[in-house]
């Protein structure tokens, strides 16, 4: 897996000062980085060693070494010209209507793309596992994030797992207060930093839950409780942008995690797929003649 690029970029706020300066470095001279020694690389940015040996571990890789090998790949995989390329478009409210169509689904793509590099597929193998496996799911979400929980909600129980989500605090904490051992609490949040979710996500640990998070790539609260980490990545540069391309990347991963739990008992959930498209459309026919 490559990445190491867009991880750096997607971590870069979040980073302490001293790390910071190695990223940004690294960032302006990733040729350059993959011909240096660690002590060559604390000597030409000013700082410690060890600092660098920090920044690799922030950013979820074992160390400096396997940092570098990312490096390469990332530059391997596509030349500078071409990252700057495919750098997120600002929307321009007042251009033209193909323009918009463009800027918008670019940055969707792009967006998708990047987080293939920050997803870790060893996380979501582990996350599958244990909402396979669970007796209850809770998901918690508030504002956009709701919109990812209750399509996540909606999707799991049609395949009959035991499922609900909340979106506000008293009820989430209700939720997160029953959970047990061999329950899951899953929380999404593109920032990290919701404070529902935080304290929500903490009293399901508390009881024992598997806390499964959501959110940007990087050090946050929310992924600093969860016991399995996914992230996404989404780095326009607006606000505005930034809100629809994460909704995007989160539910893609929230459709990866969906099939890679139907897909355990594939005959099973088929007919429970089936059984449920029946029972709306019968609904749906008897309200009409209604």
């Amino acid at each position: 897996m490559h990445g190491a690029l867009i991880s750096i970029k997607a971590a870069l706020t979040q980073l302490k000062p001293q790390e910071r300066i190695v990223a940004e470095y690294i960032l302006d001279n990733p040729e350059l980085t993959v011909k240096m020694s660690v002590q060559k690389l604390a000597q030409t940015t000013g700082v410690s060693e060890a600092t660098i040996v920090r920044l690799s571990r922030s950013l979820r890789f074992k160390g400096y070494q396997e940092l570098k090998m990312r490096i390469v790949a990332d530059l391997a995989q596509t030349s500078r010209t071409a990252m700057e390329t495919d750098a997120y478009q600002e929307i321009q409210l007042n251009g033209m209507v193909s323009t918009l169509i463009d800027s918008i689904s670019h940055n969707n793509m792009q967006s998708i793309q990047d987080t293939l590099s920050v997803l870790s597929a060893e996380e979501v193998e582990k996350a599958i596992e244990k909402l396979g496996k669970a007796r209850k799911i809770c998901i918690f979400g508030v504002g956009a994030s709701a919109v990812i929980a209750e399509d996540f909600m909606q999707k799991l129980t049609r395949i009959a797992r035991w499922c609900t989500a909340a979106f506000d605090f008293n009820t989430q904490a209700t939720y997160a207060a029953l959970l047990q051992e061999g329950d899951v609490a899953f929380g999404i949040s593109y920032s990290g930093q919701t404070e529902d979710v935080i304290r929500s996500l903490g009293i399901a640990k508390e009881n024992g839950a598997c806390v499964i998070s959501l959110t940007k790539f990087g050090s946050n609260p929310i992924s600093d409780l969860a016991d399995i980490r996914l992230f996404t990545s989404s780095m326009e540069k607006s606000i505005r942008s930034g809100a629809m391309a994460s909704r995007i990347t989160q539910l893609n991963v929230i459709d990866i995690l969906y099939v890679g739990v139907a897909q355990v008992d594939y005959e099973e959930n088929v007919n429970m797929l089936e059984k449920t498209r029946k029972a709306v459309a019968i609904s749906k026919r008897n309200t009409r003649t209604d």
